[in-house]
């Protein structure tokens, strides 16, 4: 798994990017976030607004390989913000 483009964003926002995935077996999946939160940067999967007004994630994946993408996402992101 890599990330496929990450985009900085510099608003005024927990919001720190946007980035789009791409697996070992060449499947984009687009729309992810990384968020700079009080504890720190972590990823958030793309999702949709319910009709209960609720967001619910549109990709699910076990915590280990989110734990993964989440390292790759934080090492991504302070190679950009370096360079």
């Amino acid at each position: 798994m890599k990330i496929n483009r990450m985009n900085p964003y510099n608003g005024n926002s927990k919001t720190a990017a946007f980035f789009d995935v791409e697996t070992d077996e060449g499947i984009v999946i687009k729309g992810f976030t990384l968020v700079d939160s009080s504890n720190g940067l972590f990823v958030s999967a793309p999702s949709e607004k319910g009709k209960d007004d609720k967001y619910y994630d549109k990709v699910l994946m076990p915590s280990e390989l989110k734990n993964q993408l989440n390292d790759i996402a934080i090492a991504h992101y302070n190679e950009l913000k370096t360079s």
